[in-house]
């Protein structure tokens, strides 16, 4: 009887075994360039990955012009979100082991979520999140997304938009999702460094998540580990004076939105103007967040649209027959940009009529060609703002306080205070 009952036993065991060697079996691996190997955790998520509206995240690049500066940043919004979601694991494995309670359905739709958190950029990321659809932005189109998605799943992410909207209990789910310390920014600057050559970037993702904690239901860094926030913010700032907001970045996508701006204008005029299906459609009609609501079907169109469709167009335009928009078009694609010039006063309005009348004289523009190829503006780079949700160091003590306040280094105060810069731009 006891021999009887001890196979009994260890049949069950073998046969527990084989069922977690067939799940282990059915989890989705990628080798990622950062991480090495990542793996996708749960069937949802392999099932979201899989959809189209996620798929064409495969051909949005992640740092839209800025290939023309460093030209291994060809990387896409795709790997940025695949990171994104390999870090929240590691996030979430973390404060179990802190005791803090996180369940197998919170930890699945706070991987959704951070998965999903950029589904809605269009064409060329930030570069044309104005040109396409008109004054939302690009988490108002993902959230429009993700409620789609939702129905096609049966309500399976009600769980993830409540916590991508902050609308459930535990707030520092959020945080991790949408902070000035949340998982987006992890992976993206690490993910950009490394694909820019910028080494300044690095950050320490790995210990800053193994010092991340949660106190009073917000999510906050144990004092130890505040030397690596330093670096992070710092970090922060020089990728955005170095890469994002690079000076030849900024004429690349101005030159882009005045690509767009021309292409608009002509084809009310010129319906015969090439431009693929998709980019047809957005460049003879004016759409706005209520009609992306109101008409599903508009929703489907605006995710038929990609970086190919604007490359396509614009090589076409370039042998086109509209003088200003197949200039603009030859500018871009043999990268002959804007000069651009930047400083950290406005321009006086007797140097930018001074510059204006010199472009008229040299290429005889007249006042309207002149929009497209003088530009002004301004550029801002905040690398940790403490009007918003704040970096939050937890003490030894128990006592809680911003980093700058717990920081030993005077840079980090100084870097809270945003830093504009203003800029002119035309042909060289």
């Amino acid at each position: 009887m006891i021999a009887l009952r001890f196979h009994s036993i260890k049949l069950m065991q073998i046969f527990a075994g084989e069922i977690n060697y067939i799940m282990l079996m059915r989890q989705k691996i990628v080798n990622d360039p950062i991480y090495g190997f990542i793996t996708i955790p749960y069937e949802l998520v392999f099932q979201l990955i899989e959809h189209p509206y996620f798929q064409r995240l495969r051909r949005i690049r992640q740092l839209g012009m800025t290939h023309l500066v460093y030209p291994g940043a060809h990387h896409t919004r795709f790997h940025h979100a695949l990171g994104a979601m390999h870090l929240m694991g590691e996030a979430i494995k973390t404060l179990r082991s802190k005791g803090h309670q996180v369940s197998d359905e919170e930890a699945e739709a706070v991987t959704v979520a951070i998965l999903l958190h950029d589904i809605g950029h269009g064409p060329f990321s930030h570069a044309l999140e104005d040109s396409i659809v008109q004054g939302i932005r690009h988490e108002d189109v993902g959230l429009l997304f993700m409620e789609k998605l939702n129905k096609e799943m049966n309500g399976r992410l009600n769980l993830a938009i409540m916590i991508f909207q902050n609308r459930y209990h535990k707030k520092f789910l959020h945080q991790l999702v949408s902070s000035q310390l949340d998982m987006d920014r992890m992976d993206y600057l690490s993910r950009d460094s490394f694909f820019t050559g910028v080494s300044e970037g690095v950050i320490s993702h790995d210990r800053i998540i193994k010092m991340l904690e949660v106190h009073d239901d917000q999510l906050a860094v144990e004092e130890k580990g505040i030397y690596s926030i330093e670096k992070f913010i710092v970090a922060r700032r020089l990728m955005y004076w170095q890469v994002y907001l690079h000076k030849t970045v900024v004429s690349a996508e101005c030159l882009l939105i005045n690509i767009l701006k021309r292409a608009k204008e002509v084809i009310k005029s010129d319906s015969a103007l090439f431009a693929t299906p998709a980019l047809n459609f957005f460049l003879n009609r004016r759409v706005d967040i209520n009609e992306l609501r109101c008409d599903p079907s508009l929703l489907d169109r605006f995710a038929e649209l990609d970086d190919s469709d604007i490359t396509t167009s614009v090589k076409i335009w370039a042998a086109g027959k509209d003088e200003v928009l197949s200039d603009l078009c030859r500018r871009m694609i043999n990268r002959r940009l804007f000069r651009i010039i930047l400083q950290n006063t406005p321009f006086m309005e007797e140097q930018i009529e001074a510059y204006r009348n010199e472009l008229k004289r040299k290429f005889g523009y007249d006042e309207a060609q002149l929009d497209y190829f003088f530009l002004k503006g301004k550029i801002v780079n905040n690398a940790y703002n403490t009007g918003s949700d704040k970096i939050s160091i937890l003490l030894k003590s128990g006592k809680v306080c911003d980093i700058t306040e717990a920081a030993d280094t005077l840079n980090i105060k100084s870097l809270s205070v945003p830093v504009e810069k203003y800029y002119l731009a035309f042909p060289k």
